[in-house]
């Protein structure tokens, strides 16, 4: 009996052990599953400024990741590299045809300096376009050297989701691809609209996807729209010397300053843009010539017009990339007005371990930098190395039209919406730039104003300016909106004289006042 219980007390003492060992086997088993089921930690859908970024910053947080890019040839067959809109058909190459417009401006200057020119001044479109594409190309290279040094994993097909832990790739050739990740990512931006109502709009016309990888120039051009982008685009054409008109169905530069959009289209106005304010076209037609036949409606009167175009610019907003991902299934909620996917404040969309940011982001800015941060934000905390929150606030941002125009945090009318039009001081000034006094340049609509709360320490609600090198100027006062800066630190900023920047430490004349704003002296 007493062997009998040792051995049952064995027996029972071996089964507790084994019990042990096969539970812990169980808990490595399940701890796996968990960890290493996927793929990849991470898989980021778009490969454009914020996909890059949030793809980058993830692998250097010790996550595994895949980045999915394809470019889908626009209507006119125009396609491009790895890096998005912001390098292939946005910032960069509209900065450097804008550059090119400056530098004719500064040719003309330059006789009023005592530089001797000798002949006609004229422009070589396909000189301009070629070093332009080639540096873009030298980008497009310099992203997926960065994804390999970074290792990240670059694909280069069209992602959709399967489910919250699932991509589906699909190559040119239509070879497919399964991916999984713990967390995906939707970076996949926006592409421009064509009017589908216009008839001959989609087969006669072009888009900012097209402007910057034409061989040719584009000659006498119809810009439909007064958006940043179509003021932009219409601005580098008049100054490289192409004869440019702007429609606008209504207002320009919607959501931005209305004072400010004024002078932008003045400046242009005189600069040699011609406007056709308060039209809507109603068809293209290609003439036997070639040439495009536009006939547009003058809402003001009613009145019918038609005129020939070598180009048709179209510039009338654009669309977010949702549709081919499959959103619909997996119940990701988009925004029905606008086709943007609904984004808390951590980039999460309706679905978990899904996320979005940047253009395609619901109330987000289009804006390339707002996508950086955030991407690089949203990485840190899906790798658990931070909980810090993209902040939305305050978000500088500058067009690039032939007088540049820069502004951070609100314009005049929503200053007085959110405080009232007694809660708010407005400062302003008309100033000249010293580079403009030998060049006997019209500075008309050189202006800049500070918008304050009026009582207290009067904090900076907004600061618009235009004039030469508006981006760099707001670009530095931007910070100080970080800093909670008022009207107060704004005069006891020390200047540095001569520049432009300077009349906005000096401004001391409120609208209120009624006096005149024009500075005097140097």
């Amino acid at each position: 009996v007493l062997t009998f219980n040792k051995i049952n007390n064995d027996f029972i003492t071996i089964c507790c052990h084994v019990r042990s060992i096969v539970l812990c086997l169980l808990l490595i088993i399940i701890q796996y599953a968990h960890t290493g089921k996927y793929d990849y930690d991470l898989v980021v859908i778009g490969g454009g400024s914020g996909g890059l970024a949030c793809s980058k910053e993830a692998a250097q947080l010790g996550q595994k990741v895949a980045v999915l890019d394809y470019v889908e040839p626009s209507v006119k067959g125009t396609k491009w590299g790895l890096g998005g809109t912001c390098v292939n058909v946005g910032c960069i190459p509209k900065k450097l045809m804008h550059q090119a417009a400056l530098l004719g401006t500064a040719v003309k200057d330059a006789k009023k300096y005592g530089w001797q020119i000798s002949g006609p001044i004229c422009h070589d479109w396909a000189t301009m376009a070629e070093a332009i594409q080639n540096h873009v190309r030298s980008l497009n290279w310099g992203h997926r050297v960065q994804l390999q040094d970074k290792k990240v994993k670059y694909l280069n097909v069209k992602g959709s989701l399967v489910d919250k832990h699932t991509v589906k790739g699909l190559s040119k050739a239509g070879k497919e691809m399964i991916l999984t990740a713990k967390n995906i990512v939707i970076a996949t931006g926006g592409r421009p609209n064509y009017p589908t109502n216009i008839p001959g709009a989609v087969e006669h016309g072009i888009t900012s996807d097209d402007i910057f990888w034409l061989k040719k120039s584009p000659g006498k051009t119809l810009v439909v729209g007064a958006s940043y982008v179509a003021l932009e685009c219409a601005g580098f054409l008049t100054g490289i010397g192409l004869d440019t008109t702007v429609m606008v169905r209504s207002i320009a530069l919607r959501g931005f300053d209305q004072q400010m959009a004024g002078l932008v289209t003045d400046y242009m106005d005189a600069y040699g843009t011609k406007f056709a304010w308060m039209c809507v076209p109603k068809r293209v037609d290609k003439l036997s010539s070639g040439a495009l036949q536009v006939t547009w409606t003058d809402t003001h009167t009613g009145n019918e017009h038609k005129d020939t175009y070598d180009s048709v610019l179209w510039a009338v907003g654009r669309a977010p990339e949702t549709k081919a991902l499959g959103l619909d299934k997996l119940g990701v909620q988009l925004r029905k007005e606008t086709g943007k996917i609904v984004v808390g404040a951590d980039e999460s969309t309706s679905v978990p371990n899904i996320y979005a940011f940047g253009d395609i982001g619901e109330g987000r800015p289009e804006l390339t930098p707002t996508a950086i941060k955030a991407g690089k934000f949203l990485a840190r905390r899906l790798a658990g190395h931070s909980t810090e929150l993209m902040n939305y606030d305050n978000v500088p941002t500058t067009v690039f039209t032939p007088l540049e125009y820069g502004c951070v945090g609100l314009s005049e009318e929503e200053a007085e919406k959110r405080h009232g039009k007694d809660g708010i001081e407005v400062y302003h000034a008309f100033y000249k730039p010293l580079e403009f006094s030998v060049a006997e340049r019209d500075a008309s609509q050189c202006y800049l104003k500070v918008i304050c709360e009026r009582g207290g320490d009067q904090k900076i609600l907004g600061l618009h300016f235009t004039g030469p090198n508006a981006g760099e100027v707001t670009q530095g006062f931007a910070m100080g909106f970080q800093c909670g800066a008022t009207y107060s630190h704004l005069l006891q900023t020390v200047g540095i004289h001569p520049t432009c920047a300077e009349e906005l430490i000096k401004v001391s004349i409120t609208k209120r006042s009624g006096l005149d704003a024009t500075v005097t002296g140097c």
